[in-house]
């Protein structure tokens, strides 16, 4: 564990196996000059960079190698601040020290914070949930990679001694994410394959249960009138399960019991 009182992360991209903290994050930052932030941001040091430039700072592995969605997740499971769809710097130089800490990007006007893509993929649903974990000082042990299908707990988060291991679903889309296939429908129905989520969420976190008795299971999902309708049906046996089911909104705001 670092000065800053928090674990390293472990993560695999593209075959290859990387840990990373957050001493190694700020001290390779030092002297980099902030490239202009036109969506994704972190402040590292007090100054604001945009969150592809700061991975690939940190950790030497070629932007053109991972998506922004993976620097965002993994910079804000250290504990960093991100902030998303920021307005372009053209006129101002980047601000550095007191200067930038005092002065965050400012989000562009009543668009929600969203990796790429419709807000409520799981990729999207798992950053904004690990971003509100971050922040509210809870320590990311471990993420999941959703673009490469890992398996495994999505997200494994620890605070106050307690541990809880996270099954994150998103909601489906009415038209295929493969460009290959864009404009085509998908014959399956949102409603019905939410349904199927929905079963698959619930049989990993009972399985979480048996493997790991001593912390807490948590479905995450996006606050959708369906998933809530499946929830109400289901309450009473999650519940003597001691499943909990957290929901994360359009703005990226996680609600727990």
């Amino acid at each position: 564990m670092n000065s800053q009182g928090r674990a390293p992360i472990r993560f695999t991209l593209n075959g290859q196996r990387y840990e990373l903290t957050r001493e190694d994050v700020e001290a390779r930052l030092i002297d980099v000059t902030p490239d202009a932030i036109r969506k994704h941001a972190v402040r590292i040091n007090g100054t604001w960079f945009p969150a592809i430039q700061a991975f690939e700072a940190a950790t030497g592995i070629p932007r053109s190698e991972f998506i922004s969605h993976t620097a965002r997740r993994h910079l804000a499971a250290l504990g960093f601040e991100v902030a998303g769809n920021v307005e372009p710097r053209t006129m101002a130089p980047p601000l550095r020290g007191a200067a930038a800490a005092s002065t965050p990007p400012r989000p562009a006007a009543a668009t929600p914070v969203e990796v790429g893509g419709e807000w409520h993929t799981e990729a999207n649903v798992q950053a904004a949930l690990v971003t509100a974990l971050a922040r509210e000082g809870w320590r990311i042990l471990s993420v999941a990679n959703t673009a490469t299908k890992e398996h495994g707990i999505d997200v494994i988060a620890s605070r106050d001694g307690r541990t809880v291991g996270v099954e994150v679903k998103g909601f489906p889309s009415r038209n295929y994410a493969d460009p290959a296939r864009a404009g085509e429908a998908k014959r399956t129905s949102p409603s019905t394959q939410a349904g199927h989520w929905y079963s698959q969420a619930v049989l990993a976190a009972m399985r979480l249960r048996s493997k790991e008795p001593e912390w807490g299971s948590v479905i995450a999902l996006p606050d959708f009138p369906r998933y809530r309708d499946l929830h109400a049906e289901t309450a009473g046996s999650l519940a003597a399960a001691k499943i909990e089911v957290w929901w994360v909104d359009e703005a990226g705001t996680v609600q727990r019991p």
